[in-house]
């Protein structure tokens, strides 16, 4: 597994979902825009990400992270 650091801005609230069955598990789902360090002509300012978090890091995002 690979693991990512990204720094830059939510583009809306986590949207947090639970998973079906006993053993529900939380689910958020939100937009990371990060700001490119150089750009050339013609290319957007920043790049998005669509992020996933599970369990605990979901429910962390859903009561912590706002957009901005």
């Amino acid at each position: 597994m690979n693991k990512v650091i990204l720094m830059g801005r939510l583009t809306r609230d986590p949207e947090i979902r639970y998973s079906q069955g006993a053993n529900s598990l939380a689910i958020a789902r939100y937009s990371l825009a990060v700001n490119r360090s150089f750009k050339r002509e013609g290319e957007p300012d920043a790049d998005f990400f669509n992020c996933t978090a599970f369990g605990r890091n979901a429910e962390f995002a859903e009561k912590y992270l706002k957009q901005g």
